[in-house]
Formats: structure tokens, sequence, C-alpha cells
């Protein structure tokens, strides 16, 4: 079995005292491909070198909404959004990831993001919004996929998806919710990352739909550190317990779990164009 582990913060220094061990053992479990999310333009060339020195990991390029505000170029406008300067330093750090003569390692670069939707954290929702416009334009320029954060805010981010076309798709990342939400992403063009929040039996509404979504428009995902599974809480989350959510969702849907890995890291690598 193959596996692809669609948004894993495998850059980040929960890892660094065990990262080739880690990743070998990931590699020995079937998981042979890894996507870093971006979150801050410094966190990217992190997880460029990662990406050199590790075959199968790829990352992205975005601006996570919880740091915007923590850059030390960002500027507000009178009306505290994004001023003018901003959007367009944003938007050219972004492009400037995926171009070889700016970026060696622009050939690992495959998405844009992550970006979105916040309500739990201090930063408006106005500017979250404007930050996400940026990212979709970016991406729809360089006919990239999307990589989008959503916490609490499926009817604010249905509404700007359904406004502003994202032309390349993407994930919906680390997905909980109904059917019905599940459905409208996948109306518009988007995957669903699938990861630990499935392995609780409590979360009902999001094992319902993922055990009815078709399996074309699921991907997985561990969003390590975070995010733990069932059982594990309070615990460093880790790429190699993608199999464990691969069995899960497999015995949800009354299938094997070959069909499950099988189906997913397809459906990654053609949304990331990475084999």
């Amino acid at each position: 079995m193959q596996f692809f582990d669609s948004h894993c913060h495998f850059d980040f220094i929960e890892f660094n005292a065990d990262r080739p061990a880690l990743w070998q053992a990931c590699n020995a479990q079937g998981i042979t491909h890894l996507l870093m999310p971006g979150v801050t333009p410094d966190q990217w060339q992190t997880a460029a070198q990662l990406c050199e020195q590790y075959a199968g990991l790829f990352y992205a390029a975005g601006i996570h909404p919880y740091w915007i505000e923590r850059q030390s170029w960002f500027q507000a406008d009178k009306a505290d959004l994004l001023d003018s300067a901003t959007r367009e330093k944003i938007a050219a750090l972004i492009q400037d990831e995926f171009v070889i003569s700016v970026n060696e390692s622009a050939v690992h670069c495959v998405a844009v993001g992550e970006c979105g939707l916040d309500k739990m954290i201090s930063t408006s929702l106005e500017l979250q919004k404007q930050l996400l416009v940026v990212h979709i334009d970016v991406a729809n320029q360089l006919q990239k996929p999307l990589i989008v954060h959503c916490v609490r805010a499926h009817n604010e981010l249905i509404t700007l998806l359904k406004k502003t076309k994202v032309n390349c798709g993407g994930v919906i990342h680390a997905f909980s919710g109904s059917y019905e939400v599940a459905q409208q992403y996948v109306d518009l063009g988007f995957y669903l990352g699938i990861g630990g929040t499935i392995t609780y039996e409590r979360a009902h509404k999001t094992r319902a739909a993922v055990a009815k979504i078709p399996l074309d428009f699921l991907v997985l995902e561990t969003d390590a550190p975070d995010m733990p599974l069932q059982g594990k809480q309070g615990q460093r989350n880790s790429p190699d317990y993608i199999p464990q959510v691969a069995q899960v969702l497999a015995d949800l849907r009354g299938v094997a779990v070959h069909e499950i890995a099988a189906v997913t890291c397809s459906n990654a690598m053609r949304l990331f164009h990475c084999g």
C-alpha cells in the first residue's frame, strides 16, 4: 500500500529530534509522499530545505491567517484591512516561491496555502477574507491548487468561494462538517482533507459525511504535530499514523484499507501533480 499525507507540518520543531528516523518509519509503512503547508514566508525556507533532503516531500507557499498580523512588513489601512502595498507583497512573495531562478527548490512547491478563515483567532474575519482572496488570485495566476483552512466558518467560506472562483481546485484541510457542507465543497471543485477527526466516535456528522462522499474526492492527512487521533490526546501527532486514519475511513465505508490507500494517494498525486 502507498499513502500520501497531504497536510503535515513535518518542518516544525516538534520533529527536529527524530525526523530522519520518523521518515524512514513512514516509508516502511508505505507513506511515500508528504506535503508541508506554508504558514509564514520564513517557514517556507525550512520546508524547501527538507524537500531537498528527503525524497517524497513537497511543500506549499502561503500565509496562515493567524500569522499575517505578526509579519514585520504587515500594514493595515484606515479600515484595518490589508493596504495595497501589503497585498502586493504577499502576492509577490508567494509567486517568487514558484520561480526556479528565485527559489532553487521551486520544483517541490506544488500548491498555494495554507490560507483560509478561522473564527477562533483575533484577526478580523474581513481581513482574513481579503487575505484569502489574495491567495486565490495568486493560485489562479499560477494555475496551482489551494490548501484551505476553515474553523467554524463554513458558511462564510462557501459564500466567498462561490463569488471568487478557484480555477485549479484544492483541499479543504481537516474537514469537519456535515454531508451537505461536504457536498458543497465538492461541487466547488475541492477535495476534502480527512484526518484524525474521524477517529473520534463523537464526530457523528463528519463520520457520516466521509462515509457517503465519493472516495474520488477525499485525501488523507494528519496535520501533525497537531490533531492527535482518539486515544492519543496530549501526544504529538505523527505522519506515520496515516494508515490508522485510512483504516478508520475504510471501516466507515465498509471497504478494504488498500482501496482507501490507493484512491486517496492517487487523488493527492493528481491534485498536486507529483508522482
